[in-house]
């Protein structure tokens, strides 16, 4: 799992910041490894996502890429990446307590 965060500029608030990941969301059915992402924007003027992926490598390979670039040309920063393991999720939507293998 990676929180990834980003302080968004002044001239974007809260329903924008919205409205633009409601308009990217799709595309990151594609990418590599990816097994969840959960679009984040705070009252304070932070963004992100917290994303879930098969490996380690998959994540930093995204991250270096192209992604990172637009990150810095959005919001004038790089964003600050913290990577953790995932022992296990409670998921109740889908009612199942999900063990992912790299955690065992």
């Amino acid at each position: 799992t990676a929180i990834v965060q980003y302080r968004l500029p002044p001239s974007i608030d809260q329903a924008a910041c919205a409205a633009h990941f409601r308009k990217i969301a799709a595309g990151f059915r594609t990418v590599p490894g990816l097994i969840r992402k959960q679009f984040i924007h705070a009252e304070d003027g932070w963004a992100g996502g917290v994303y879930w992926w098969k490996t380690r490598a998959d994540a930093e390979a995204f991250y270096a890429g192209p992604w990172r670039d637009g990150i810095r040309e959005r919001y004038g920063m790089d964003p600050q990446i913290k990577y953790f393991d995932t022992a296990c999720i409670t998921d109740n939507a889908a009612e199942a307590i999900l063990l992912p293998e790299a955690a065992e």
